[in-house]
């Protein structure tokens, strides 16, 4: 039976992902380093902060110190704080999946990538910033997608937030994701999935994916449970 659903947030709750690949490319721009958007979706879509601009650092032979990194982090920041603000955008669906899954009683958490303080500033200004029981984000864990720590975490906390209530188990937990980094990482947890074909195309997430769809409109309740032991 179903438990719980842990949401994926750039690509699956926000149409996030164009900032980022704007605001990375914003700060490295003074280094004369601009990301292709090709190589930016294929390469490092999947990536925290930290981890895309190391990845960046030796594909483009920069070298870049910790210091260096923790700075440019820091500016990518700023600039995405300042263009969420007017950018930002729920996708098509999401609100009323959530509300379908809150009506049912159904706790809800976020894995993310992204920083936190990105996630809060895109769901400051919607009514859904109070549905997530849990946020994990790129600030919580030490490794990102594909690993499983970030979900694995969020069921802990999920778990330790409500202790009077039956634990949740991963295979009740389904994850709505719309990357093979993030459909790997819940497959490595134990977790069904559900692969929402925002970002990639659905023949690319099938393998990966317990269910691939084109909007979350077509997942109901009695689908959600059909995936949970």
């Amino acid at each position: 039976m179903l438990k719980a659903v842990i949401f994926d947030f750039d690509g699956v709750i926000a149409d996030s992902e164009p900032l980022h690949f704007k605001t990375f490319n914003m700060a490295l721009k003074p280094l004369g380093v601009e990301i292709p958007r090709d190589k930016y979706y294929s390469d490092y879509l999947g990536y925290n902060d930290i981890e895309c601009l190391h990845a960046v650092s030796g594909d483009f032979a920069l070298d870049l110190t910790a210091d260096q990194i923790d700075k440019l982090i820091r500016q990518k920041s700023e600039f995405f704080d300042d263009l969420a603000a007017s950018d930002s955008a729920i996708i098509q669906g999401v609100p009323e999946f959530i509300r379908m899954l809150a009506e049912n009683g159904i706790p809800m958490a976020v894995c993310s990538g992204a920083l936190l303080s990105d996630i809060e500033q895109m769901l400051g200004g919607t009514d859904l910033k109070d549905a997530f029981e849990v946020i994990v984000a790129a600030d919580h864990v030490s490794r990102g997608k594909p690993d499983p720590e970030g979900f694995v975490l969020a069921v802990q906390r999920m778990n330790e937030q409500k202790p009077s209530r039956e634990p949740i188990l991963p295979s009740q937990c389904v994850v709505i994701e719309d990357s093979h980094w993030g459909l790997q990482a819940a497959s490595a947890a134990s977790m069904p999935c559900v692969a929402v074909a925002n970002t990639y195309p659905a023949d690319q997430l099938t393998s990966y994916a317990d269910v691939v769809v084109e909007n979350l409109a077509e997942v109901t309740i009695t689908v959600l449970n059909g995936l949970c032991q």
